[in-house]
């Protein structure tokens, strides 16, 4: 197994792919985790980390769509949950490139 901090740093950016295509901040981390997992150092846990923050963010969107309802609360998650899905792709892959760990809030563990 081999170390690749920069395709680390790229798997963390490519959640980005969805501001250029309008979709696939899931399915392109995805592809590059399960292809990849055996082949590089650390990948693994990355992979992991990056589909749990995903498959989070899909969840947390699902439930605001009631709370638009309630008072337009749904609203202010849908752009909390916006920021957090640009702002810490960034934050951890330059962290990454430090050689830090990455940390992801709101999300909840699917994958261990």
């Amino acid at each position: 197994m081999k170390e690749d901090r920069q395709l680390l740093v790229l798997t963390h950016l490519s959640q980005l792919v969805t501001l250029i295509l309008g979709f696939g901040s899931l399915i392109l981390p995805l592809i590059i985790w399960l292809t990849q997992k055996n082949k590089v150092y650390q990948m693994d846990v990355h992979g992991k980390t990056i589909v749990n923050f995903q498959l989070s963010l899909v969840v947390l969107y699902i439930i605001c769509v009631p709370l638009i309802l309630l008072f337009g609360l749904g609203l202010l998650g849908w752009l909390v949950l916006g920021l957090v899905s640009i702002i810490y792709p960034i934050i951890n892959a330059i962290k990454v490139s430090n050689g830090e760990n990455p940390n992801y809030p709101l999300s909840f563990n699917f994958i261990s």
